[in-house]
């Protein structure tokens, strides 16, 4: 009996240790699903970053060559950290980057995500009547302002001194040449007329398209040199390998986030400073981008 006991203590040994390096291990997997929770819905969805593209267009007027043009979209005043004092933040950092032209694509207010409080455009308009550019700041709405009362959301923007285009076009002059801006509408709520948009731009001027989602991308004409859009918040989750597992676009991932070329146009899409339903950014920090077009 003594022998078969002792014969058997190494297998209990070897046991126990095993034992102990499961644990350890599970313990180490436990760290490291919580660190990445914690960055994934406290951290990232927290922070600012202002990402610099340079994007070079045919045929660019060599009037505005080095145009900068800021670009902050889906803002989603009220949802989790996009408080007044970050919204104050955003124009300080966008301010400072001393952009020549400044968009902003659309989806101004938020409903429905865990976690946010809504913030009425009355309340959130007069600190975006602070953003400074020389050649002007213009909006036009995504389709959470339409879900929730475009008109409504078009006139406190209006009132702090924004020009909202739906479907409108406004020129811009530097020495003796100019540019549009062509806004058009949302392509789920906003009634996108694009013939509309470019009604007053004359043939051959050279033409930047706003609008908020990019999936009316296939149906805007050559003669736009760049369209600006968002809406696709860059999925909020980028994973390793993966990729993007969520993005609310018809196209899956083609139209997610960047600088995008097909054929002779161009699109950039930006991946926004808020969130929706969760309050959830991996590896896609909120972002103001900062294009400098050549």
């Amino acid at each position: 009996m003594n022998l078969g006991h002792a014969l058997s203590a190494p297998d209990q040994a070897g046991s126990k240790k095993q034992r102990s390096r499961a644990k350890i291990i599970l313990f180490a997997l436990l760290c490291c699903l919580a660190f990445l929770a914690i960055w994934a819905f406290v951290v990232e969805p927290s922070r600012l970053v202002l990402r610099e593209t340079r994007i070079t267009l045919p045929s660019w007027p060599a009037n505005f060559k080095g145009l900068r043009i800021a670009v902050i979209s889906d803002l989603h005043a009220g949802s989790p950290y996009i408080t007044l004092d970050k919204i104050h933040q955003i124009v300080e950092t966008t301010n400072a980057a001393r952009p020549d032209l400044i968009l902003l694509p659309g989806d101004f207010v938020t409903q429905g995500v865990i976690g946010g409080n809504f913030m009425g455009p009355e309340v959130f308009a007069p600190a975006l009547k602070e953003l400074r550019a020389r050649f002007g700041v213009f909006a036009t709405l995504g389709n959470h302002d339409w879900w929730y009362n475009g008109q409504r959301v078009k006139k406190s923007l209006e009132n702090a001194g924004l020009t909202v285009l739906e479907n409108d076009a406004a020129m811009i002059e530097r020495d003796g040449a100019a540019i549009w801006v062509v806004g058009i509408g949302d392509k789920l709520e906003g009634n996108p007329d694009i013939a509309s948009a470019l009604a007053k731009v004359g043939a051959g001027a050279p033409v930047i398209a706003l609008t908020h989602n990019p999936d009316i991308f296939p149906s805007i004409p050559a003669r736009v040199a760049l369209t600006i859009a968002g809406h696709t918040h860059g999925g909020q989750v980028a994973l390793p390998i993966i990729g993007r597992p969520i993005v609310p676009s018809d196209f899956g991932e083609r139209y997610a986030a960047g600088h995008i070329v097909e054929g002779s146009k161009h699109l950039f899409v930006t991946t926004g400073v808020g969130t929706t339903i969760l309050p959830v950014r991996f590896r896609v920090p909120p972002e103001i981008s900062l294009l400098t077009i050549d």
